[in-house]
């Protein structure tokens, strides 16, 4: 039986700092985190999708967390294909980047650039075993097909060697004819699924199915269940308070994914306030309860 591992998806979520979950005396960002760390075994890591992260602040989390913890780290949005400011590069890199009129996949010797230093920056938490994962996390333009497969082949090349977990956000990955394809490709590769909990009453939403394509590692995000999803303002898409039911409906499958992969990682997205954190409690309060079938609904 794998190690379940549930956490949230920041610990600086401004609403999060502002919503009286950190006790007086926590406030500022070591105390945040060392307390963070006493109630929680893993956090992701969501500021490195908007800029490329530090090997200062890499060596500041390994030093205030204990040993066992772990950081998923997501991957910088130019790694992933998404929009990207020119700003969020360092400023020796933004020429290149202008003269690609923001198309960096044709240059990758821009984009093995960029992976160097994300990943360079990220060798500290490497090295003292604090690194989870990196969190790909693809832009729902990326369909199944000859062409993604190739993007994603490329990406396995580029982070040879590191740890890696895969979300994609176009739902036709999961569904029907692709889901075997898909499963052989991320298994083939050695990068870990995500699973998703998601509103599934769009024509966008992504099916909870729960492979599991790493003997590794698994991993589960829960995003929450706004219909605003695909329309809303981020705090919209993402304002979800999880009832007890919605979350034992998942335990059975979690628990079916550490049966597969050494750890399994539960991250909860639903980043509004405490409703993450809280969340989180519940759902390890109830995977550390007797185990049940009833009310399975994401094999």
């Amino acid at each position: 039986m794998g190690e379940i591992r549930v956490g949230a998806c920041s610990w600086t979520d401004k609403e999060l700092v502002g919503s009286g979950w950190y006790p007086e005396g926590h406030r500022n960002p070591e105390a945040r985190l060392r307390y963070y760390a006493t109630r929680f075994p893993l956090v992701e890591v969501d500021a490195t999708y908007y800029a490329l992260p530090s090997t200062r602040n890499s060596l500041l989390w390994a030093e205030r967390t204990p040993a066992g913890f772990r950081f998923d780290v997501k991957a910088f949005s130019l790694l992933t294909g998404h929009p990207t400011h020119p700003g969020a590069l360092p400023a020796d890199l933004r020429p290149a980047f202008a003269q690609r009129r923001g198309r960096p996949e044709a240059d990758p010797g821009l984009l093995d650039e960029v992976w160097s230093r994300f990943s360079g920056a990220l060798e500290p938490l490497r090295r003292s075993e604090r690194l989870g994962s990196l969190l790909f996390q693809f832009p729902p333009w990326l369909a199944p097909g000859a062409a993604a497969a190739s993007i994603l082949r490329q990406c396995r090349e580029r982070t040879a060697g590191w740890p890696v977990a895969v979300e994609f956000r176009h739902p036709g990955w999961w569904r029907g004819e692709h889901f075997a394809a898909t499963f052989g490709l991320l298994a083939e590769l050695e990068m870990a699924a995500v699973a998703v909990d998601t509103v599934q009453s769009l024509p966008t939403s992504i099916p909870p199915v729960t492979p599991v394509t790493s003997a590794r590692l698994a991993v589960v995000r829960f995003h929450g269940r706004n219909r605003a999803w695909g329309t809303g303002t981020k705090e919209e898409r993402f304002r979800h308070t999880y009832a007890p039911e919605e979350l034992t409906s998942w335990t059975p499958a979690i628990r079916a994914m550490a049966e597969q992969a050494d750890e399994v990682h539960v991250l909860f997205n639903n980043c509004c306030g405490e409703a993450a954190v809280h969340a989180a409690e519940t759902m390890s309060h109830l995977l550390d309860g007797p185990s049940t079938e009833a009310g399975a609904t994401t094999g």
